[in-house]
């Protein structure tokens, strides 16, 4: 294994930790009742599963980016970077809707436990994504402007181990916060 490989591999092992951790706070505070706002009077699952599925796509997309790097495909390896990177910015979108729609509807960070516990697992879910598009911004510049190394493509492969780790991480949200509240 290379080393930004197992760089990245100890700095995802570290941030599922994280994520596992903000999971059972939510969990554990969305079981406590209390007044105001809650997930099944707040959130609209059809929504985010839209621009959700964005997400989603794009990990396939990063998947047919890798596939063409390793065929020396290079302009489709951008493409389908180009593409990877436009599905996470609608994702972030419609995160940044979502939010602007709560807050003016009173859920906010501060309000109670469960606006708390939302807003930081969901930001700080949003933060690694945008930290992700940024990763794959520079993946993409490089791809597009210099020589494909050895060394490069290995730094490629580890941003997209980061990529898919994100996405997985917004199938457990996905599913704890928005699809558990209505069961």
């Amino acid at each position: 294994m290379s080393r930004s490989k197992l760089g990245v591999s100890l700095f995802i092992l570290s941030e599922a930790n994280f994520f596992v951790i903000l999971i059972i706070a939510y969990v554990y505070y969305h079981t406590i009742p209390a007044g105001g706002p809650s997930a099944a009077s707040s959130l609209d699952p059809w929504r985010t599963g839209a621009f959700s599925i964005c997400l989603f796509a794009s990990s396939a997309t990063l998947l047919l980016a890798e596939r063409n790097l390793r065929r020396d495909r290079h302009r489709a390896h951008f493409c389908w970077l180009v593409i990877t990177i436009l599905l996470g910015a609608i994702f972030l979108v419609g995160q940044g809707n979502e939010y602007a729609r709560l807050i003016t509807g009173g859920v906010t960070w501060s309000r109670n436990l469960f606006g708390t516990t939302f807003f930081t697992l969901t930001g700080f879910h949003g933060l690694h994504v945008f930290g992700g598009l940024c990763a794959l911004a520079i993946m993409a510049t490089v791809a597009l402007t210099a020589e494909m190394t050895d060394r490069r493509r290995e730094a490629f492969a580890a941003v997209g181990m980061y990529w898919h780790f994100v996405d997985a991480v917004w199938v457990a949200i996905f599913a704890i916060v928005y699809l558990w509240a209505f069961v």
